[in-house]
């Protein structure tokens, strides 16, 4: 079992904006399991978080950019990726603006201000989801792809190619996510120069210089040019090197502009939410297409959960039989609808029905087409809870147990005779003065057939 990690303590970095230009303090801190990353606006009202989800994409104009009701968050991606980087699962942002500071125009201050405090275990387990068949996405209009393909690992490979003889074609690969802060968190953002005559033009990258941002020459500077260049980055003089970027910046690796777009692949895909085990394939990628498929993976992956029938082997021998379970539970047949317990712990319990054309429900629903009545799936998930609240007593045989809510129940599909049944009941939290709240799942054939909330309470047989 992997564990969730967080950070140790709290670190603030400060900078500007790329494309505001505005100074900001952005504070990493640790946070509880299952949070995941979540941005706070702490220069708002009410200080409004903003989670780090694929749903909330707005814009992915020279960066991936977020809103939750009204609250943006801008160039998300480098941070994201930096944590992804570094292994680490819950983490609170807290920014005074909207954008985090470009730093050097890579994900490296960030990885050192992470490894400079530590991660630390948390006491949960990680969500994986292992890849078992290709997945893909395509947008048609630039001929941009991104596919994962079952591996072992997570592992990453950008292959880029923008038609120009200064750059042409260069392929990032990153097949161990603990090189990342080695091999990939330094590679920097970068611009071609007809991208940063627009940018400029209209009033974009403020907080941009020439010590975070690579720019490759695409074209003849005129003078005109020249001098806006200069104007803009507040320098004496400009000048092209003989491998086509603007001065001040030497290349990190001859294939930086690569790197830079797998590090790009690694922190839109953080906005999935889940941790992938997979080999990620992403042709002539960029913020939009990793976006949406980022948006297709999430989708898949929570209609999966959804229905994921948990395996167990129906063979082995249970944990409780019927006549175990008839000396903790008061019902009795044709009521008793929980043949076997399969496995137990102190926060959820795995049953199992086995459904016949026996059951005397079926004399009257429905003669000639035989249906389980979805009342009583609810009766048998709440049946099978009552074995997990009983278990936390020393004498379950001395006490009834009643419903008191029953919430969110829907019944995705129909039980028939000769199904087998089987119900996970996980508690939503601690039971507390006989009081139990679960979560309740009963899968048939592969899929899940219905689900509930669930709150019941035990009380002493007087």
């Amino acid at each position: 079992m992997v564990k969730q990690t967080t950070i140790k303590s709290e670190i603030s970095l400060k900078g500007v904006g790329l494309h505001t230009g505005k100074e900001v303090t952005m504070t990493f801190k640790p946070a509880p399991v299952n949070n995941g990353y979540t941005f706070v606006r702490v220069d708002l009202e009410g200080q409004p978080v903003v989670e780090a989800d694929a749903n909330y994409v707005v814009n992915t104009q020279r960066g991936t950019n977020l809103e939750k009701k009204g609250v943006k968050i801008q160039t998300s991606e480098h941070v994201l990726a930096a944590f992804v980087g570094c292994d680490v699962d819950n983490v609170i942002i807290e920014l005074d603006a909207s954008e985090p500071p470009i730093m050097d125009g890579s994900s490296k201050f960030f990885v050192e201000a992470i490894e400079k405090v530590g991660v630390e275990e948390q006491n949960a387990e990680r969500k994986i989801y292992v890849v078992k068949e290709v997945i893909s996405y395509t947008d048609e209009a630039t001929g941009s792809e991104i596919i994962v393909m079952p591996a072992d690992d997570y592992q990453v490979t950008a292959m880029v190619d923008f038609g120009t003889k200064v750059l042409g074609t260069q392929n990032a690969t990153l097949k161990n996510m603990a090189d990342f802060k080695t091999e990939i968190a330094s590679s920097r953002t970068f611009s071609f120069l007809h991208e940063l005559e627009a940018l400029l033009n209209n009033g974009l990258i403020k907080g941009g210089d020439l010590n975070n941002a690579i720019v490759y020459v695409d074209k003849e500077i005129s003078s005109e040019t020249m001098e806006s260049l200069k104007t803009a980055f507040g320098k004496d003089s400009i000048t092209v090197k003989p491998n086509g970027i603007l001065d001040n910046l030497t290349l990190h690796y001859p294939n930086e502009a690569a790197r830079h777009k797998l590090l790009d692949v690694v922190g839109d895909l953080a906005l999935i939410g889940t941790r992938i085990r997979g080999k990620v394939i992403a042709n002539k990628p960029g913020h939009f297409v990793n976006t949406q498929f980022a948006k297709k993976m999430s989708k898949i992956i929570k209609i999966e959960e959804r229905n994921q029938v948990p395996v167990y082997d129906l063979h082995k021998e249970p944990l409780m039989d019927v006549n175990k379970i008839m000396s903790m539970l008061p019902h009795r047949p044709p009521f008793l609808l929980v043949d076997k317990i399969l496995e137990m712990s102190d926060n959820h319990v795995v049953g199992l029905k086995n459904v016949t054309m026996n059951e005397s429900f079926f004399v009257g629903h429905f003669p000639g087409a035989p249906v389980m009545p979805g009342v009583l799936i609810v009766e048998a998930m709440a049946q099978c809870g009552g074995i997990l609240i009983l278990s936390s007593v020393p004498d379950p045989e001395n006490y009834l147990t009643y419903f008191m809510k029953i919430d969110n129940v829907k019944f995705k599909h129909k039980v028939l005779p000769g199904d087998t049944l089987v119900f996970k009941c996980d508690l939503i939290s601690p039971i507390r003065r006989g009081i139990c709240h679960m979560q309740a799942n009963a899968y048939a054939n592969g899929k899940l057939v219905a689900e509930a909330e669930l709150m019941a309470q035990i009380v002493k047989n007087s």
